[in-house]
């Protein structure tokens, strides 16, 4: 018979361990039985967990003598006493329509205010604090650009490398964003106007020296409910971020040029600057190759072929142009495109993340002009939104930009460095860190806009930032 061990434990019960004899000519297998004494005052229900370490043993003959045998931890943990105890219901797997729902936010509808929320007032009282509709919409159109990453194939190893890897019928749920009512119309690419250096053609790879590249999609509204929640039937033209070299190349090329066939108005006087664009940008939008037409040229045969199709539907239309970083940028392009390319078009919206300057002061009073409405989204500790050029007031006096001091204006004019913030600023004010790409990564930004409501107005968020610049900068 094996007799018991007494081995003391908390809360005053008595732990016994009883060893049985292991079997002759057997490797030792410690077998633990614990018995467990209960005095009157102890709670009615505990458990006893016990762990064991693996140490040398040695077995006599038969298996009659134990030796090192090292206990571990015995610990007595107990429970509230509960005499009324009922037994667990049993867990059935979750109903259909609760599986189909779980991970979604509830979308808000809106309806017959759908050009409130498309900028037509320009977000006034929308804005600070965070309307928790353009809130739900803002998150809506950032995933659509998240998608556009998520379709590239950036592997440079792969023959399908600057290419979208999903069909269009399965682009968006291969994305993660399978309930959104839309449906892709189009894809489409890119050609970069810039080239290796002659030196460094012969023998570089194919994927260093690749002109056309996969870098959005245009997306119309189907599903009838999501129509009625939107108020509209909307289409969506969204753009990724830059991923190939010449794409790269093309972003250095920051001196402005001159827009083609635009017409100053008398109103402005002779002295008024033409509308001016980031050089590097105007090229990659509109340049084309012997197989391949330029990107303005694909939107716009997209665009007039959904407006003849959808616009005598009895439904408003809408276009929501959004991108993120380089699709930033050209998603004001684009915007800027359609409304002088076509007559009487529908609304234009830009929703854009962590995008760069674009063009000049006078470029942005054109976009206004024409009725463009641009959603600037910027994260205050990415320094992609601060760049290129320098900033200069309206009076053309100085230079405004705090990062670059103060200079005249007509020593930057003559640069072709004078770039204006376009469109309408929400700001976000993210942990300062000296990591640049997470400051500027597009998860980041839907981070930060999900954490603003109607509850935690942005001037609350500024203080802070305020307050943590004063304190020195935080490093992630």
């Amino acid at each position: 018979m094996s007799q018991p061990i007494p081995y003391p434990s908390p809360n005053g019960l008595a732990v016994h361990h009883r060893i049985a004899r292991p079997r002759s000519f057997m490797p030792l297998v410690a077998h633990v039985t614990p018995h467990v004494t209960v005095p009157s005052s102890a709670p009615s229900r505990f458990n006893v967990s016990y762990q064991t370490r693996s140490v040398p043993r040695q077995i006599g003959t038969g298996g009659r003598r134990i030796r090192a045998v090292r206990w571990g931890r015995v610990a007595a943990r107990t429970r509230k006493a509960d005499h009324n105890v009922r037994p667990r219901a049993p867990r059935f797997p979750p109903r259909k329509e609760e599986r189909e729902g779980e991970g979604k936010e509830e979308q808000v509808s809106i309806g017959k205010r759908w050009r409130e929320y498309q900028g037509a007032n320009n977000w006034d009282g929308l804005l600070d604090p965070l309307d928790d509709a353009l809130r739900s919409e803002i998150l809506r159109y950032g995933e659509f650009a998240r998608a556009a990453y998520t379709c590239f194939d950036f592997d440079p190893s792969s023959p399908t490398y600057g290419t979208c890897r999903f069909p269009k019928r399965s682009l968006l749920r291969r994305s993660g964003i399978p309930d959104t009512g839309y449906c892709i119309s189009r894809n489409l690419t890119a050609t970069s106007g810039a080239r290796l250096p002659g030196w460094a053609e012969p023998g570089a790879p194919a994927w260093l020296s690749r002109g056309t590249s996969w870098i959005g999609y245009v997306a119309v509204c189907q599903d009838e409910d999501e129509i009625e929640r939107l108020g509209r039937r909307d289409i969506v033209i969204s753009f990724r971020g830059t991923a190939t070299l010449l794409e790269w190349m093309e972003n250095l090329r920051a001196t402005l040029t001159h827009l083609p066939s635009v017409v100053v108005p008398a109103a402005l006087g002779s002295d008024a600057a033409e509308p001016m664009v980031e050089r590097g940008f105007w090229s990659l939008f509109t340049s084309s190759s012997s197989t391949r037409r330029s990107l303005r040229d694909q939107v716009r045969q997209e665009i007039r072929r959904l407006i003849n199709k959808y616009d005598a539907r009895g439904k408003p239309l809408s276009l929501t142009v959004t991108g993120h970083s380089l699709g930033a940028a050209l998603a004001v392009l684009t915007a800027h495109d359609i409304t002088t390319a076509f007559q009487d078009v529908p609304m234009v919206t830009v929703v854009s993340f962590g995008g760069p300057r674009v063009g000049n002061a006078s470029f942005r009073r054109r976009l206004e002009e024409r009725g463009t409405k641009v959603l600037r989204i910027v994260n205050t500790q990415d320094i992609i939104t601060k760049v290129p050029g320098f900033v200069v007031e309206e009076d053309r006096r100085v230079a405004a930009d705090d990062d670059n001091g103060w200079l005249p204006s007509w020593l930057l004019s003559k640069s072709g460095w004078v770039y204006a913030d376009i469109g309408r600023e929400l700001r976000l004010n993210g942990r300062r860190t000296a990591n640049v790409v997470a400051c500027h990564d597009l998860g980041v930004y839907l981070n930060l806009v999900n954490q603003l409501s109607a509850n935690c107005p942005l001037r609350s968020l500024a203080m802070r930032a305020a307050t943590s610049q004063n304190q020195g900068p935080i490093l992630g």
